[in-house]
């Protein structure tokens, strides 16, 4: 990789210059570096948008120590999967354990050996990248290469709780292929894979904004969540999500709406609070953009029908 926003990033945290430029020098060729002098920064950092994918802690610092960095560090769980590499001139076993149980990956000793530290850097480093692989196999569609139902699922629990906090809209989309058996049946399966990648791929274009996820849910059925959305801004994504399908002009001569693969779809869109956030009230809303999926087919199909309190 040589752009730079591709490398994989390290923070370096120590309250030494000379250790700061020493390691920046060591690791800057392969990795992006990221450096702070104190605990407090290195948090800082951690708290944005823009993580590391591995730490070289110094153990000493100015304000509260390595250890406690560590401790808060993996008690987060937007950051608790970065690896935390020690450094430290403490010679103890008891140093070392404290901080394997907080959940180190591994200990550098100061002074520092700087082909031994960038094996150790480049061995984690490689880890974490095919952990990151399979971790993203174990969230996508193999068929699709869209998000499948375990992302989507995790994506609509953090959306649910961001929107409850920020006082937000939140609407979800399920969506179902029109008269899919029957295209299976005469067109046989490959051609209903290759249907399915080509409906993903519009659906994906569809999707205009970043926070929008759009997902195999299984078989012939998708479904979206589109954070700060209320019911008539989701309307307006459906309705482009139907069209696009419709657009592709797939021919489909057993179908019951149109010659062509079509899809119908449920909204249901809710303002998120707190009662929003629990398994079962999520459960509730799929349950409802479900029941309005059924209307839309009942209703002819090829269309998209809005959820009210009055269905239940």
């Amino acid at each position: 990789m040589t752009e730079t926003a591709d490398r994989q990033s390290l923070l370096i945290v120590d309250d030494e210059p000379v250790n700061i430029q020493a390691l920046a020098r060591l690791m800057s060729e392969e990795f992006r570096v990221l450096v702070a002098t104190s605990g407090e920064t290195a948090l800082d950092i951690l708290s944005g948008s823009d993580l590391p994918d591995l730490i070289l802690l110094d153990v000493k610092l100015p304000d509260i120590d390595g250890f406690e960095v560590c401790r808060r560090l993996k008690n987060d769980p937007r950051t608790s999967g970065i690896s935390v590499i020690f450094v430290t001139a403490l010679d103890s076993t008891g140093h070392e354990e404290a901080g394997f149980a907080l959940g180190a990956v591994d200990y550098v000793s100061k002074p520092f050996h700087p082909v031994l530290v960038r094996a150790r850097v480049r061995t984690h480093m490689r880890l974490k990248q095919k952990t990151d692989l399979l971790e993203r196999l174990a969230k996508v569609d193999g068929l699709t290469d869209l998000p499948n139902r375990r992302q989507f699922e995790e994506q609509l629990d953090r959306e649910l709780r961001r929107c409850a906090r920020e006082n937000l809209p939140l609407s979800v989309v399920y969506m179902d292929i029109d008269d899919f058996k029957s295209y299976n049946d005469h067109y046989g399966h490959g051609a209903g894979d290759d249907c399915l990648r080509r409906v993903a791929r519009a659906l994906k274009r569809a999707a205009g904004r970043p926070g929008d996820l759009v997902a195999r849910y299984g078989g012939e059925e998708f479904v979206a969540v589109l954070p700060n959305t209320d019911r008539s801004g989701a309307a307006g994504v459906a309705e482009q999500f139907r069209s696009s399908v419709e657009s592709l002009a797939i021919p489909h001569e057993y179908a019951t709406a149109a010659g062509v693969v079509t899809l119908s779809l449920g909204l249901v869109a809710v303002q998120a609070d707190a009662t929003r956030s629990t398994p079962a009230a999520q459960k509730e809303l799929l349950e409802h953009a479900d029941s309005a999926l059924y209307d839309a087919k009942k209703a002819g199909k090829n269309r998209v029908a809005v959820y009210t309190p009055m269905q239940s």
